[in-house]
Order: C-alpha cells, then sequence, then structure tokens
C-alpha cells in the first residue's frame, strides 16, 4: 500500500504522523511511503532522515493526498486538507468529531473511509488516546502554574508554595489516564490534590498510587461545587468516548470562583466540561473570564512534539501495520477494536455516539466491511 504523511498545519502543531523508524518497518514490510518536505521538522527528523529510512519525500501536500491510499496524520484534518481527500481513501488521525459538525460533514461528503484514533479501543481503555493522554495530563500542571503567574492573569501563587506558605489547591476533575498523570505532576510539586471522579474504583486506584498525598472525592453536584469554587487550579479531564464532554463546571460556577483561579481544560477536543471554554492555540493559549484564566489548547501535545510524536508512533505503528497489510475491510472485520475506531466510511456515520451528538443517522459498521 502507498501511505502518505502530509505536514501538520494547525495552529503550532509540530507533531507527524509518521517517524523514520515507523516509515521504516512499513518499508521493510513492502509498503511504499512517501512524506512531505519538512513534515518532521518539528521532532527534529529531516527529509534526509526519510529518505534514509526508505520513503519518497514530495513537495506538497496536493502530492500527497493525491496519490496515497492511506493518510496518516496527527491531528483532524483542516479544510483545506478534507477537500483533498478522495471516495475510499483511508484517512487515519485523531478525529474529535463529536463537537464538530463542520468537519464531520465535510468527511461524509469526501466518500473517504475515516478511522479516528480517539475511539480505537483495547483490552483495558483507548490505547491510542492514552499516549496522549498521558502527555497533556503532564503537561496540564505545567500551564497551569504558568497560568497562575501574575503577569498571565493568576493569582499569582507558586503551586508548591514555600515554608510558611499555603500551596495551591488543584482540583482534578476525572481520574483517568489525564486526570491520574496530572495528579500525579501536581503531588509532586508540592500542591494540594484534590481528585473527582463518579467510579470508586478509579478513586481506588488513585489513592493506592499516591497515597495520603491526594484527596479523593466522590463527584456530584455538591463535591464538584464546593472543591471547584475553593480552587486555585481546576483541571477537567472527563472524556466519554465518541461523544462530547459533559458540563460539570457551569457558567454560574465560575462567576463564583476565586479571581486569579485557573482552569486547565484537556476535554476541549470533545468541546470541554466548562461551560466557559471555547478552543485556544499555543500561539494564544488563555483568555479570562470573570477573572478566571481559562487555559483551552486544543492540541496540548503538539507543545511537545518529540515526546508526543514517539510516544504516539508507539502506539499507532501495528494498527497502520494492520491497515496496510489487509486492506481497511480486512483489518475491521479481524480487530474489533480496530472497528470502533471507524467513525466515517463511504458517506455514513458509523460510531454511535458521534451520530448522536450531531444528529446523523447510525450506520453499523458491520455492514459496509462485510463478511
Amino acid at each position: 500500500m502507498l501511505i502518505g504523511v502530509p505536514k501538520e498545519i494547525k495552529n503550532h502543531e509540530y507533531r507527524v504522523g509518521l517517524t523514520p523508524s515507523s516509515v521504516r518497518e512499513l518499508v521493510g514490510s513492502g509498503h511504499q511511503v512517501i512524506v512531505e518536505s519538512g513534515a518532521g521538522d518539528g521532532i527534529g527528523a529531516g527529509d534526509d532522515d526519510y529518505r534514509r529510512a526508505g520513503a519518497g519525500v514530495v513537495d506538497s501536500a496536493d502530492e500527497v493526498f493525491a496519490t496515497a491510499a492511506m493518510i496518516v496524520k496527527v491531528k483532524e484534518p483542516q479544510a483545506v486538507e478534507r477537500a483533498r481527500l478522495r471516495p475510499d481513501q483511508l484517512l487515519f488521525t485523531y478525529l474529535h468529531l463529536a463537537p464538530d459538525p463542520a468537519q464531520c460533514d465535510d468527511l461524509i461528503r469526501s466518500g473517504a473511509i475515516c478511522i479516528a484514533y480517539e475511539t480505537v479501543t483495547g483490552a483495558s481503555g483507548l490505547p491510542l488516546l492514552a499516549p496522549m493522554s498521558e502527555v497533556a495530563g503532564r503537561m496540564a500542571i505545567q500551564a497551569a502554574a504558568h497560568s497562575l503567574e501574575r503577569a498571565h492573569g493568576g493569582r499569582g501563587m507558586l503551586l508548591g508554595g514555600v515554608p510558611g506558605v499555603a500551596s495551591a489547591k488543584v482540583v482534578v476533575l476525572g481520574a483517568g489516564v489525564v486526570g491520574t498523570n496530572a495528579a500525579m505532576l501536581a503531588v509532586g510539586s508540592g500542591a494540594q490534590v484534590i481528585v473527582i471522579d463518579r467510579s470508586i474504583d478509579a478513586l481506588r486506584r488513585i489513592e493506592g498510587l499516591l497515597g495520603a498525598r491526594v484527596i479523593t472525592v466522590f463527584s456530584n453536584r455538591d463535591n464538584i461545587e464546593e472543591h471547584v469554587l475553593s480552587a486555585d487550579v481546576v483541571i477537567g479531564s472527563v472524556l466519554i468516548p465518541g461523544a462530547s464532554a459533559p458540563k460539570l463546571v457551569t457558567k454560574e460556577m465560575v462567576e463564583r470562583m476565586r479571581t486569579g483561579a485557573v482552569v486547565v481544560d484537556v476535554a476541549i477536543d470533545q468541546g470541554g466540561c466548562f461551560e466557559t471554554s471555547k478552543p485556544t492555540t499555543h500561539e494564544e493559549p488563555t483568555y479570562l473570564v470573570d477573572g478566571v484564566v481559562h487555559y483551552c489548547v486544543a492540541n496540548m501535545p503538539g507543545g511537545v512534539p518529540r515526546t508526543s510524536t514517539h510516544a504516539l508512533n508507539n502506539a499507532t505503528l501495528p494498527f497502520v501495520a494492520a491497515l496496510a497489510d489487509k486492506g481497511w475491510q480486512q483489518a475491521l472485520r479481524d480487530d474489533p477494536h480496530l472497528r470502533n475506531g471507524l467513525n466515517v466510511a463511504a458517506g455514513k456515520v458509523t460510531h454511535r455516539e458521534v451520530a448522536d451528538a450531531l444528529g446523523h443517522q447510525w450506520h453499523d459498521p458491520e455492514t459496509l466491511i462485510g463478511q
């Protein structure tokens, strides 16, 4: 199969769909890979690195999209990229369609086969989302610490405090991969950490991992309101795979938060879990609402592209290889977890949560892949 890797064009997105090492593995299995010139610059992988791995380097994204049977990306295709997609072309990338009706409509019109990293399942969670969730959870605490500085609109606090001066109170909404990594870094910084989740098993796991250094709280409206209103930092890390994130923090609650408090909405790719959230970029990462600093960068891991790209490729390469070796229909027939990643195919929405969120008719993917 001819696999194409275009350069990412989202604001300050420096990751790349395939590393030279991944290219070498695919070429060694008999596949062809073409890479847009400069695609790997953000991770320190130049065109010559890709050539040595066996890839062809082309001058433009137009050539990648026009010739490749499968496109491997990182972030959701932007409008100009969606216009380049062809019927039956395979797209493998993050999509996050539930809060993005325009993208979904374009993918339907394209007729392409669109498999989303974030809804591919595994025996224990979401294997292609997990590495970026680990990165985003850790970055969330870095971003919060920076945003707490007075020059950035924050309360003028040091996250871990100093002897004789209280540390910041960090509230983490959600005890999944993002929340666990955020809590780990927050505890390590010396902050006071509260983790809120509705899963008692998840709270037990956090407590077993971090012990008395973290306070676990069951998620209900009263508990969320109590701890959010007294927080210096709130990390939103709630995920319902494929669906829009629930709005756990209302506009009225934000109005009552401490002036200069910081919210970091890691769930922004799925619409965010604060009513006051809107996507931002690494170029302009924050804005103020009622004196509360909002950090809502929609591609947080793109800020550390070297770490993120290698972590992502470790997880995606086996699936890329399966799709290239078998073709998408056979690969999805053989692997129900990969089949769960199919969001849009041949003009039909094939992921139930996406269809429900956007008001489209849901089509069972098994009817498209055959027996």
